[in-house]
């Protein structure tokens, strides 16, 4: 049976992959710090959908539901040597490494957490796939590395030299470790610039979340740059069913040793037409507050998939409509609002 090590799987996009490749068959280690960016109960809840009832610091924990294919271990990547240990008593056949500090905003006040995860864990991660021979390794990367680029769709061949956030410089040096690896070592390296990734079981910090919440307890919602903002929403699914094309597809074993792709819907939605299709969905008007542009952040991402699609023959397709709906109906629920 294959084994795949997923970090920060009681993350968002973390939790929605493993789920998948439980479902698929897969044998997976799930990875996460559970450390309190946001609130550290929607992390236990989505352990708990995936039969995670308890945890315990640097013991690995079996699923109820999943039995022996899934077991949970809590552990940040910036734990060298317990990492290292995992690896020695496991033989990975591949690591998909989603743990990392995120947010843009917040990087400009905790820089230093940044460090730890997203360049102190990634190296971490990275040695311990050569020390160990795992044979590739997928890992997150972010739109955000495209900076202020005014070229759209944003394309994998643009320059991405100019990060204007720590975020986005931390994800920007992901992807130069990993060419250095795969350069000196052969390691097989698959970076993913994530495109505003949203859906169930999302981020609070994240604008689905906070206008959904916002505009259903009849509160404002800041709307930055007087909303002059447009994003490349991609559903979660499409995110997940992404990445697992990539570890199923044959062309991996011929593919170049370094790889970088963008996974985003291929439309960039104007900020004010999302609140619109939160309104429709919810029924309710949104109260808004127009605020500035906030430092670190662009004006409009929009993912050129062309790679992707020619490669592994996959390109996200789900509707702003259906996703916006997907996640409402899951926030009503989980919320029991």
């Amino acid at each position: 049976m294959i084994k795949i090590l997923v970090t920060g799987a009681a993350g968002f996009i973390g939790f929605h992959l493993t789920k998948r490749l439980l479902s698929l068959g897969y044998e997976v280690v799930g990875l996460d710090n559970l450390n309190d960016y946001y609130d550290v109960n929607l992390k236990m809840d989505r352990l708990k959908n995936l039969g995670i009832l308890n945890v315990q610091e640097g013991k690995l924990i079996s699923s109820n539901i999943y039995q022996t294919s899934f077991q949970f271990l809590k552990l940040g990547i910036d734990k060298r040597e317990d990492l290292f240990e995992l690896f020695a008593n496991n033989e990975f056949d591949c690591v998909c490494n989603l743990a990392a500090q995120a947010g843009v905003r917040y990087s400009i006040e905790n820089p230093f957490s940044y460090v730890d995860s997203n360049l102190v864990g990634f190296i971490n991660i990275i040695e311990a796939c050569r020390c160990f021979n795992v044979p590739k390794l997928i890992y997150a990367s972010s739109s955000s590395v495209y900076g202020l680029n005014k070229k759209v769709p944003y394309s994998i061949n643009d320059n991405v030299d100019n990060p204007i956030s720590l975020y986005a410089a931390t994800k920007k040096s992901n992807e130069l470790i990993a060419h250095a690896y795969s350069h000196l070592f052969g390691i097989k390296t698959f970076g993913l610039r994530f495109f505003t990734v949203y859906g169930p079981w999302g981020r609070p910090d994240m604008a689905m979340h906070l206008f959904t919440d916002a505009i259903l307890k009849d509160k404002p919602i800041n709307v930055y740059n007087e909303g002059n903002l447009s994003r490349d929403f991609t559903y979660i699914d499409d995110i997940v069913e992404g990445i697992v094309t990539i570890i199923l597809s044959e062309k991996i074993n011929n593919s170049s040793n370094y790889e970088i792709h963008n996974i985003g819907n291929s439309k960039s939605v104007n900020l004010m037409d999302f609140i619109c299709e939160i309104e429709n969905v919810t029924k309710k008007k949104a109260i808004l507050n127009y605020l500035p542009m906030q430092p670190g952040d662009v004006e409009n991402t929009w993912a050129d998939t062309g790679t992707l699609e020619n490669k592994f023959g996959y390109k996200p397709s789900t509707d702003i409509r259906v996703g916006v709906k997907e996640f409402i109906d899951w926030f009503k629920e989980y919320y029991r609002m």
